[in-house]
């Protein structure tokens, strides 16, 4: 039986339940290059481009900015963007998807997580990238009892993390489905995955200061889930730089910030009262508000109106 997990806890002050992640903003230091990625082997399409940055996305939001900066390098044992996760509509787009990656030859892990079906890769820079879509009738996964948890939809129980079964998955390609098509207009980012330097500052934050609803902390596997209208997660955290993982140097490759979009400018002026009356620091853009987390990963909340 296919029981939907439920959130952990759920804050006395929740964020809209129609809020969702808006695009992940990369520091590179090979634009061109990058560029090139992110259409050729991702599937992306370029927004636009101002001077030494771009903006990517599927024709209509965007998923992805880039900006390069000289002298720039990659950094380990930080904290900082674990993955961003690309959420397509459905199976046919991530068989095609995988099935470009396998024709490129370009290295890949195509997993089943039983909840979800998923893809996760590098860039050509290191940051990793998940590109996933939804299954929820093969059963769920998240976190219970401290635990995560994958259950499949006959009852058995599975570790979450198993291979995928590509010959099924390239059951919903047809001969005249072009590997090489962009990603759907309604791609989307699904979530972002954070290092962290503390699970229990981390969920204070994201939960009790911001209102996202608590999906579960696994302490054990050191990861926690929270997310906006009971999704199963829309930011992930965890621990495997290390406990206390300081923020990555100035000169570093990788996130800059992600954006979380509210419905509107009225949730956006009822979150900036939250963060005032929690003592949450936030600074007055012309996107939106910016913040750090605890363990100084930004955030901006936005609107589709920006």
């Amino acid at each position: 039986m296919n029981t939907v997990l439920q959130p952990v806890a759920i804050s006395d002050f929740q964020i809209h339940p129609d809020s969702w992640p808006g695009y992940v903003h990369l520091t590179v230091a090979n634009l061109e290059q990058q560029i090139a990625f992110y259409q050729n082997t991702i599937g992306l399409q370029l927004h636009g481009r101002e001077g030494k940055s771009a903006r990517l996305g599927a024709g209509q939001a965007d998923l992805l900015h880039l900006t390069e900066v000289s002298g720039v390098r990659r950094y380990r044992g930080t904290t900082g963007l674990y993955h961003m996760a690309f959420l397509l509509p459905d199976r046919r787009e991530l068989a095609r998807v995988i099935g470009r990656f396998l024709n490129l030859k370009y290295t890949n892990y195509p997993t089943d997580h039983i909840l979800t079906k998923s893809v996760y890769l590098d860039d050509l820079e290191g940051n990793n990238i998940e590109i996933y879509t939804e299954s929820p009738e093969d059963g769920v996964f998240g976190v219970e009892n401290g635990n995560i948890v994958a259950r499949r939809a006959d009852g058995t129980i599975s570790d979450g993390r198993e291979p995928m079964d590509l010959d099924e998955m390239f059951t919903h390609l047809s001969a005249n489905d072009s590997l090489d098509a962009p990603m759907p207009l309604e791609t989307k980012m699904g979530h972002v995955h954070l290092f962290v330097a503390d699970l229990n500052a981390t969920r204070y934050f994201y939960h009790e200061q911001l209102g996202m609803g608590d999906m579960g902390v696994a302490r054990a596997f050191r990861m926690g889930m929270v997310s906006a209208g009971g999704y199963h997660h829309h930011i992930g955290y965890n621990t495997w730089q290390g406990a206390g993982a300081p923020p990555p140097p100035p000169n570093s490759l990788g996130m800059r910030y992600f954006t979380f979009n509210l419905p509107n400018a009225g949730e956006l002026n009822r979150m900036a009262e939250r963060m005032e009356q929690t003592g949450v620091t936030f600074d007055r853009l012309d996107e939106g508000l910016f913040i750090r987390d605890p363990s100084q990963n930004g955030m901006i909340f936005s609107t589709p109106e920006f």
